[in-house]
């Protein structure tokens, strides 16, 4: 699925200059520096953690790895031939801002690949989804990357060949977006400075646990899910609809 997701991104020359936004312990990075040098590559994660484990990783070893924030990135306007970043959006407080930063980074000319789930129809799964983190729509990503300023924006539809429903039940990596930036800048969407939030939230004190068992518990929902699919597609018939 890694090398599905990543071919729109046209990563086809060792000489292109990367940035692996939300990149964590490197895994999509890994995929990068399959075409890519690894010295052309930087990654870009908030989480100290995760990138301590990016680090220990023999194919990344030359890859600049940084902390820093997908939407106030710590990376020069026009700096990157390519921006990618797989399995981060649905974290992001504020996509669209994360958008025009993936705009902003991108040389003109240059391509940005995002990868991340779709909202589903199914309706457990869309509750479950809703309940757990972000699931964009197809449209809402088409429309982020329009508005950012992105031109001959695209989606394609990812998935194992064994999961017969990507659309509907919202498999995690639904979809990889490209965009092609052509003019030099930041993106033409203004959207002011970032908010900041301004101390702890107070409010109800069963509404944390009470979030943290429904997250919980869509995450075990999506855990099985896969599970379900992979038997289902070894026991339905291929010629009966997919469910």
């Amino acid at each position: 699925m890694r090398t599905d997701a990543l071919e729109p991104a046209k990563l086809d020359s060792p000489n292109l200059k990367v940035a692996d936004v939300g990149g964590g312990t490197g895994f999509c990075t890994q995929g990068v520096v399959k075409t890519v040098s690894a010295s052309n590559v930087t990654l870009v994660d908030q989480s100290p953690h995760q990138l301590e484990k990016a680090r220990t990783k023999p194919d990344l070893q030359g890859v600049t790895v940084m902390e820093g924030d997908a939407e106030d990135l710590p990376l020069p306007t026009d700096g990157f031939d390519r921006y990618v970043s797989a399995g981060s959006i649905e974290y992001w407080p504020e996509p669209q801002r994360g958008i025009c930063e993936a705009y902003r980074v991108t040389k003109p000319g240059g391509l940005a690949c995002l990868i991340g789930p779709v909202h589903p129809t199914f309706w457990l799964s869309r509750l479950f989804a809703d309940a757990w983190m972000l699931f964009p729509t197809e449209d809402e990503y088409m429309q982020w990357f329009q508005d950012a300023g992105f031109e001959d924006v695209k989606i394609k539809r990812i998935g194992p060949k064994w999961y017969r429903g990507v659309r509907r039940h919202g498999l995690i990596m639904g979809c990889s977006v490209t965009g092609h930036k052509r003019k030099a800048g930041a993106s033409p969407l203004n959207l002011g400075p970032k908010a900041e939030e301004s101390g702890a939230r107070r409010g109800n004190p069963l509404t944390f646990p009470l979030r943290l068992l429904l997250g919980s518990l869509a995450g075990f929902y999506y855990f099985l899910l896969p599970v379900y699919m992979w038997i289902k597609n070894l026991i339905w018939p291929k010629s009966l609809p997919g469910f």
